[in-house]
């Protein structure tokens, strides 16, 4: 019987959190959303690349 009320009291402490943590995202649906993702720029190129050099082959690769 201890066990039974045990379960009984878990159940109803996990509705009750179930319950009011949906009640806090309510607001959460109701953002708009955008008709149409937009893509981001591609065209600009990365102004920090220019300024790095071209990486270095490595010279010994170790054997496995």
């Amino acid at each position: 019987i201890g066990q039974m009320r045990e379960i009984v009291t878990s159940a109803q402490k996990a509705t009750r959190k179930a319950r009011r943590d949906a009640d806090r995202r309510q607001h959460l649906k109701t953002s708009a959303r955008p008709d149409k993702p937009v893509p981001p720029d591609t065209d600009i190129a990365d102004p920090q690349a220019d300024n790095l050099p071209p990486a270095k082959p490595f010279d010994q690769i170790e054997e496995w």
